[in-house]
């Protein structure tokens, strides 16, 4: 057996519990006899499908093999991964694809475009039933491309590609100049979630499988919990620049799983544990977001609601990034965020932890979106923008101490966390050091969480 062959199965060994992998379909091989294919040796037809487990739970797995027909993907190929797709939907299990392919297999043509449609067909119909996790290793690209960006998660490896047009295709670039097919370049267009070696990849995704549920009527997992549920999280004030700081400190023992990381990075989102429980989340760094940002906030939002997984919002923020690039898309994607926070059934818990101003707070988590429970710091601040800014706005031409009065009574009668509180926009005021508890509390009390809405096939937004 060669290395390349090797590494398609040592992949699954890295990645699954010791001895449980089973493999499905071996003797499966490519049966096309057009260009003398049939001549050609073809173990598996150029993939390894089969289950094991992760931490004891059951998961699909397969790992395509650059070694035998450039692992690329034909008609037997793709019949061994929808098959696997099947078994797992029946079963309710997360599948998990190691890509390495060539591509589609040119001497297999339509057969072979058939098959890539057969396996996106599966992954659409899979979507919000199983979770969908691919790593990609080696080269992924043209109509490939597309199987990363059906899944719920990817990974990819430090030397792999990811790309729909090589880079040197594009008109006026090269490889030289700008890789757009490079795991940086990927990891910042936000088509990747992870990237790092082989080994770090394998454990990278076994720590997501068993934060996630195994599908969408699962409870999903709970952990044993060794931190101290009362925990005061003394010092969290500090942290409100960058809020997986933040998140890492409420977290039972600072688990936090990071998702989409390099891209639009004025948000954070990703996977922390309260009472042992998988909650999903969201925060800011600095106070302004971007259009990507959002996006990126609502897909993440829309995941979390087809998985039950409850979502825990931390409120900072004061302005939408006020750019060319960013206004072309801003307002479309408030409204998707809007409509994901709006839409979403699970349990909603938002902390406004600082600033909290404007249409960039309502789209945010807040009480009037969605949420079901709201608390905020005493010095947090929730109103339709900087003191300041409004004062000069209601008093025009006044004179400088005008202004200062009536800026400071605009802050303390419409701008205050109390004024919010008053109105029933806050339903408690906490300490930053209670946080933990009291969001703990909430989530609790949530867990039996129903809500009924308008029957129809699915929103448009």
């Amino acid at each position: 057996m060669s290395k390349t062959q090797n590494a398609a199965g040592s992949r699954i060994a890295s990645l699954l519990d010791a001895n449980s992998f089973v493999e499905i379909g071996a003797q499966v091989t490519a049966r096309s006899t057009d260009f003398n294919l049939s001549a050609a040796s073809a173990p598996s037809d150029g993939v390894i499908t089969g289950y094991g487990t992760i931490d004891g739970s059951l998961v699909y797995v397969f790992s395509q093999d650059v070694s035998v027909l450039g692992g690329t993907i034909g008609e037997m190929h793709a019949k061994k991964i929808t098959g696997l797709y099947k078994m797992a939907c029946k079963t309710g299990a997360p599948v998990i694809g190691l890509l390495d392919c060539g591509g589609i297999r040119l001497e297999e043509s339509t057969d072979a475009l058939a098959a890539l449609g057969a396996i996106m067909k599966r992954q659409a119909m899979a979507s919000g039933l199983i979770p969908q996790i691919t790593a990609v290793f080696g080269s992924c690209g043209g109509g490939l491309s597309v199987i990363p960006s059906l899944s719920d998660f990817t990974f990819i490896e430090t030397d792999a590609k990811l790309f729909v047009n090589s880079p040197d295709a594009i008109e006026g670039n090269s490889a030289d100049k700008v890789d757009t097919s490079s795991a940086a370049f990927q990891m910042e267009a936000g088509n990747a979630d992870f990237c790092g070696t082989e080994a770090e990849i394998c454990a990278a995704i076994r720590d997501l499988i068993v934060m996630l549920p195994a599908n969408n009527e699962d409870e999903g997992p709970c952990a044993e919990v060794a931190d101290d549920l009362n925990r005061a999280c003394t010092g969290l004030a500090s942290t409100l620049a960058d809020g997986a700081d933040t998140l890492k400190i409420l977290s039972d023992s600072g688990i936090f799983f990071e998702t989409q990381r390099c891209r639009s990075t004025c948000v954070v989102t990703g996977f922390i544990r309260l009472n042992g429980y998988t909650v999903g989340a969201v925060a800011t760094r600095g106070t302004t977001v971007c259009a990507g940002g959002m996006i990126k906030a609502a897909e993440f939002i829309g995941f979390c609601d087809a998985f039950n997984i409850p979502v825990l919002t931390l409120a900072n923020v004061t302005s939408f990034k006020a750019s060319e690039f960013s206004e072309k898309r801003a307002a479309k994607a408030a409204g998707r965020l809007a409509y994901a926070y709006a839409s979403a059934t699970v349990p909603k818990v938002t902390v406004v932890t600082g600033k909290a101003y404007g249409s960039p707070y309502v789209v945010f988590g807040s009480k009037t979106i969605g949420a079901d429970m709201v608390y905020a710091w005493p010095d947090a601040e929730i109103g339709t923008m900087d003191p300041k800014m409004a004062a000069k706005i209601m008093c025009g031409d006044a004179d400088a101490a005008a202004l200062r009065q009536t800026a400071a009574d605009y802050a303390a009668l419409q701008q205050s966390v109390t004024s919010a509180a008053r109105r029933g926009y806050v339903d408690t005021i906490i300490s930053d050091a209670d946080t933990r508890k009291y969001v703990i509390g909430a989530f609790e009390m949530l867990y039996t969480k129903r809500e009924d809405r308008p029957d129809k096939k699915h929103g448009t937004v």
